[in-house]
């Protein structure tokens, strides 16, 4: 049933519903072209030095206000995979690896003219511009391995190695990262000099190479988009509104707009458990509503109120894929010189999360590749304390040089030795760590088949997804990675949960993807869905298939060239 104007307390040109690479976007441009723009975002904000790092901080840091927690990290669970997403001030740029490829020109393919999944209704040409608009604001840069200290990053020389002895394409990926200040030698640790100040009110430094970039960057180091897109639309005048949970939305009568309904979270509440549907609720309007809630989220919402736009589209749920994310690890790999192996130091935890990439083609590219779809393989780290964690588990190892060194105390004791300099003991006992230091995640992503679908089950999320139509893909992703491990000389170890067939997404999209007619996607190539003018799409969830290379930087991309297309159109 349509609301009427009545109901609303304030009326905005534009809002926004989350604050990811396609809210943020969508709320800068549309705020700076005059726009009276509201951006209502779950989450908190999180500012330099508030990602907590203690267990009791992390184990808090989970979204569930039911049980009273208002954290960053939401991971979803369904039948054939587990979605890690964000939620906060920002989206999913606070626990992203920072890459920001374009997805390869290729790649925007049209499968559903021959029976397949997915078929683009834009190309490379049409996004190169906003590419190049989203890198400028995102200032990305490439990770500086030609320079000391940035050079001694162990596992950035084995991933050009390896792909050197394999004959692959090896790159250093663009970042967004801020290394160095623009002219100057990049130097971990700096000042960042901004041209304006941020809407945290706080400074920033450059990165200090601590692999901790997907638990939250406490130095301000990411360029995430608080600090760029979303800083920018607070100065255009954007109103920005944290802890706001939209639940509901409606047409207004005679399409004159839309209605919009949240819950406020109360962090004096944390650690409460309470029932969010007896919360109070704030209704505002829009003369244009967007959603940006992730594909998780937009996709949910618009299962849940389409009864309100008379079903929305049939398509709604359709083309979900996880962009063929897939972790492995290779674990204490080896080197040989003269005859004698040595560990191969990787140090995840040295560097960003993700330094290079290494891009293998798809029949897109190559039509001897019959049936071979692209993908990316990049290194991954992770912060110093998971190494803590990884050599805890190393029990066996520890209890023998504990009982080795216990042994060398007492002989020396009973024997009197005069050298009272324990040291070299000390270090033996800590021994060559060689389960975190010469072992290394990898991560895989690339283009798996879109055929999942996305529905409510008794008011939940659900997703029938497997990993069944995309076999081919992660078989020869595994491959791929085994190759690489065994140039590195150590053992290839799957994730647990593929013997499970089961994936961690961290790319989860489509549910409301794009197409060029009504009969082929929810939304047109602008983000606008069909039959329901004002009512915009603009995140993951408008994918028709997936991207292959990590596609934060296609959203925003994507979210420009909406954004434009609005403000052409008029309020």
């Amino acid at each position: 049933m349509a609301a009427t104007a009545a109901e609303a307390r304030e009326h905005f040109d534009a809002v926004i519903v989350g604050s990811g690479f396609g809210g943020s976007v969508m709320a800068c441009r549309l705020a700076e072209a005059g726009w009276r723009v509201c951006l209502l975002e779950r989450g908190k904000p999180y500012p330099p030095g508030s990602f907590p790092r203690s267990p009791h901080g992390v184990a808090r840091n989970f979204w569930s206000p039911s049980e009273g927690t208002y954290g960053m990290f939401d991971v979803w669970s369904f039948r054939g995979l587990e979605g890690l997403v964000a939620s906060g001030l920002g989206g999913g740029s606070l626990i992203y690896a920072n890459v920001a490829l374009r997805k390869d020109e290729r790649w925007f393919v049209h499968d559903r003219d021959r029976g397949g999944y997915e078929t683009w209704p834009v190309t490379r040409a049409d996004l190169d511009p906003h590419y190049d608009d989203a890198e400028r604001m995102l200032a990305v840069q490439r990770f500086p391995f030609h320079e000391r200290p940035y050079s001694e990053t162990p596992k950035t020389r084995a991933m050009r190695d390896a792909a050197a002895a394999r004959g692959l394409q090896w790159m250093l990926p663009p970042l967004t990262v801020t290394f160095g200040n623009e002219g100057e030698t990049p130097t971990p640790g700096e000042p960042i000099r901004e041209a304006h100040r941020n809407l945290h009110g706080r400074t920033r430094l450059t990165c200090t190479l601590c692999g901790e970039c997907d638990a939250g960057c406490n130095t301000g180091s990411k360029n995430t988009l608080d600090y760029t897109y979303l800083s920018a639309a607070q100065r255009a005048g954007a109103e920005l509104r944290t802890l706001c949970e939209v639940k509901s939305f409606a047409p207004l009568a005679r399409g004159r707009g839309f209605t919009v309904s949240y819950v406020r979270h109360d962090l004096e509440r944390e650690g409460t458990r309470l029932d969010p549907s007896r919360l109070p609720r704030t209704t505002i309007s829009a003369t244009r509503l967007v959603l940006a809630a992730g594909t998780f989220g937009t996709t949910y919402l618009l299962l849940r109120n389409r009864d309100a736009f008379g079903g929305v589209h049939r398509l709604l749920g359709t083309r979900f894929c996880g962009n063929g994310d897939l972790l492995s690890f290779a674990l204490r790999c080896r080197d040989e010189k003269d005859g004698v192996k040595r560990g191969r130091r990787l140090d995840p935890s040295n560097g960003p999360v993700i330094t290079s990439a290494i891009r293998y083609p798809d029949e897109a590219d190559d039509p001897t590749l019959r049936g071979q779809r692209g993908m990316y393989l990049e290194d991954a780290g992770y912060p110093a304390f998971m190494s803590w964690i990884a050599e805890a588990t190393d029990t066996v190892g520890f209890a023998r040089r504990a009982l080795y060194f216990a042994w060398q105390r007492l002989r020396a004791r009973l024997g009197g030795a005069s050298d009272s300099s324990i040291s070299a003991d000390m270090a033996r006992l800590l021994g060559e760590c060689a389960l975190s230091s010469d072992s290394l995640p990898l991560l895989g992503m690339g283009r798996d088949t879109p055929d999942g679908t996305m529905r409510l089950s008794e008011g939940w999320l659900d997703i029938d997804w497997s990993t069944r139509g995309s076999s081919r893909h992660f078989e020869r992703m595994r491959g791929a990675m085994r190759d690489i491990v065994d140039t590195w000389g150590g053992k290839f170890v799957d994730n647990p949960m593929w013997f499970f067939k089961r994936v961690i997404t961290v790319h989860p999209l489509g549910g409301c993807p794009m197409g060029r007619h009504a009969e082929e996607g929810v939304t047109d190539e602008w983000g606008e869905v069909f039959g329901v003018p004002g009512l915009h799409v603009a995140d993951g969830s408008v994918m028709p298939g997936p991207v292959g290379a990590n596609p934060s930087l296609t959203i925003a991309a994507l979210a420009e060239r909406f954004a434009l297309k609005m403000v052409e159109r008029g309020r």
